[in-house]
């Protein structure tokens, strides 16, 4: 008996609340609605508070940044520039953002050669060369990791380059201008050598011309068979030369040299793999063939 009056007020206030609930959500909807359309700028007014982060640590960070930029050297600044162009500008990086990441590198990796020195009780020698190190070694990886970034974008683009050239070609030959055929080209594919022709586009639509722009793009990437393709452009457009043959011409070229690389890698092969081959692979070769026998032959005397 007890159950059943359980359930019972349990059905009688399950359904209270399902219907107060409907009729409370549907006028906080109406309401919602109203609000909406006639005062829309009233669920704007309100402000939230600024995180901690807002209020001092952006600021600040801001601070030190400008104090670092006026201290910076100018033809340091224009170098380093044009190597974070190169690598891509990874995590957004500015002159000031990079040198500021290998000041921190600096201190950072050196007091933790000497926390783990002071761990593993190091002899003094020990210790000093581990914090050498780690300065060595957070002053040289930034710059590595740039010369690395720039080396993978190069062989990206050199990669992109001959399916480019085609699609150019393409949308040439079908009566669509330079400028547009590049456009069309960006549009439909991705890649290293597609979002710098990007830049170059929005360039021309700044007013830039194109030459200049090209000439842009040489800088941020320096492959030898787009500065050819760039160079070829610029002159065709200087002499009223066709840029459909000289773009096939180019696309050619730049496959040919691809053979050629991929050739000179496969000629290189036997010589990289002879010191890997008698470093690892000969000596236990020789181990698992003669070791029996030399085990026979010590047992026998």
């Amino acid at each position: 008996m007890i159950i059943l009056y359980a359930a019972f007020f349990s059905f009688v206030t399950l359904s209270v609340y399902t219907l107060l609930s409907y009729r409370f959500d549907k006028a906080y909807v109406i309401e919602r609605r109203i609000q909406t359309y006639f005062y829309p700028d009233r669920g704007e007014q309100t402000e939230e508070n600024p995180t901690f982060y807002e209020r001092v640590v952006q600021p600040g960070w801001k601070k030190i940044k400008k104090f670092y930029q006026r201290k910076m050297n100018r033809g340091k600044v224009t170098e380093l520039e044009q190597r974070l162009l190169q690598a891509g500008r990874p995590f957004g990086w500015n002159p000031v953002d990079f040198n500021i990441f290998r000041g921190i590198l600096m201190v950072a990796l050196p007091l933790a050669a000497v926390i783990l020195s002071w761990a593993a009780a190091t002899a003094l020698l020990p210790a000093v060369l581990m914090v050498v190190f780690a300065l060595a070694l957070a002053w040289l990886m930034p710059s590595y990791y740039l010369k690395m970034k720039a080396t993978q974008r190069n062989k990206q683009a050199l990669k992109e380059l001959p399916d480019v050239l085609d699609l150019l070609t393409i949308c040439l030959e079908s009566g669509l201008g330079f400028d547009a055929a590049l456009n069309n080209v960006t549009a439909r594919k991705k890649g290293v050598l597609i979002d710098e022709f990007k830049v170059c586009l929005e360039e021309l639509r700044l007013g830039r011309t194109r030459k200049d722009a090209l000439n842009g793009l040489k800088e941020r990437l320096t492959v030898d068979e787009l500065n050819a393709f760039i160079y070829n452009i610029i002159q065709a457009e200087k002499l009223g030369i066709g840029m459909v043959n000289v773009l096939k011409i180019q696309a050619e070229d730049v496959r040919e040299g691809r053979r050629q690389r991929a050739e000179e890698a496969a000629m290189k092969a036997p010589i990289k793999m002879m010191f890997p081959l008698v470093l690892f692979i000969f000596p236990t070769l020789f181990i698992v063939l003669l070791g029996p026998a030399i085990l026979q032959f010590m047992d026998a005397f």
